[in-house]
């Protein structure tokens, strides 16, 4: 099969297209034909050394694609299925091999894009607003990185659920206009970013705040919390740590919490079997929707890192592989 190998750690130079051997499934797993599969920005990541290990070796988290083989001890999913997956083996192939338990049938009228750019954001979105942040309506809640496929879906997820007033960040008040057309009431730049929460909500704070991004930005959005608000960190995309003091949380009763569907994906795939037939109902029911795809060939992977890293895109990043 063809696939993109990051052959060493380094820039988008070292994912090589080339061929390799088809991967088998084992016990309670499935063998999908890749047909889409998103980028993401922990691809990056891993692509430079800076997350997990799996180098050399192929890169993507998740994919829409055909069942093509069916392991032993799996119920549920047959050869032809047409689902959405999280991979082991890494997406940004011909072929992938999952955890049967992180597979899900998705309907056809889904557009095949769509399907490819939903699951991490749309499963990720869901368990960061329903289990760990516990959105109340008509609470505020704050998303950093507004524009991008995670931040999107939160905004528009969080409005599904009834939040009260949604405020998103952007590097650039360029990247605003998506974030407020899918149901943020402001979007605010990360200049005096604690004066302009405290300008939009009259003093009061937010109750919940969605950060990808830890460092200095998360230290300073943690004071933009009301009294019992939570901050559910579950990134360092600034690539710094970020530290809150016990004297800001115990006395004001706020909170600081963490979630990574990377951890759950490995040791509670069964969570994630839980919130299936909601989360992709959503996606099935047009409720979560992803307005700005952009899309590259599988061998242009490397073009579609360079435009992630970049920062200048909005929305989602996905490649085509098989038809």
């Amino acid at each position: 099969m063809r696939a993109i190998v990051a052959a060493s750690t380094g820039g988008p130079e070292v994912l090589e297209y080339k061929d390799i051997t088809v991967p088998e499934p084992s016990t309670g797993e499935v063998r999908i034909r890749v047909l889409k599969a998103s980028v993401h920005f922990a691809d990056i990541k891993k692509r430079k050394g800076a997350k997990g290990s799996g180098i050399p070796g192929i890169l993507g988290l998740d994919a829409v694609g055909i069942i093509d083989k069916v392991g032993q001890d799996v119920n549920g999913l047959h050869i032809g299925d047409r689902v959405i997956a999280f991979v082991k083996t890494g997406s940004y192939a011909e072929f992938a091999i999952a955890n049967a338990l992180l597979v899900y049938p998705i309907a056809d009228h889904v557009d095949t894009a769509v399907a490819a750019a939903c699951p991490v954001p749309a499963f990720l979105s869901f368990m960061l607003l329903e289990r760990v942040g516990r959105l109340s309506k008509r609470e505020t809640v704050f998303v950093h990185a507004a524009s991008g496929g995670t931040g999107l879906t939160l905004i528009q997820l969080a409005r599904k659920l009834g939040a009260g007033k949604i405020i998103g960040t952007v590097s650039s008040d360029q990247k605003a206009a998506m974030p407020l057309e899918l149901g943020a009431d402001h979007c605010i730049t990360y200049d005096n970013l604690s004066e302009s929460v405290r300008n939009l909500t009259d003093g009061a704070g937010v109750d919940l705040i969605l950060d990808s991004l830890a460092g200095s930005v998360m230290e300073e959005s943690f004071t933009c919390l009301a009294p019992y608000g939570r901050l559910v960190n579950y990134g360092n995309a600034s690539g710094a740590a970020g530290s809150i003091k016990t004297s800001d949380v115990h006395a004001s009763c706020r909170s600081l919490l963490g979630y990574s569907l990377g951890t759950t994906r490995k040791k509670r795939p069964e969570d994630l079997k839980r919130i299936a037939d909601q989360v992709i109902s959503l996606v099935e029911m047009g409720d979560i929707t992803f307005p700005s795809i952009q899309e590259f060939k599988l061998e242009d992977a490397n073009k579609a890192h360079q435009l992630m890293e970049s920062r200048t895109h909005a929305g989602k990043i996905i490649l085509h592989i098989t038809d």
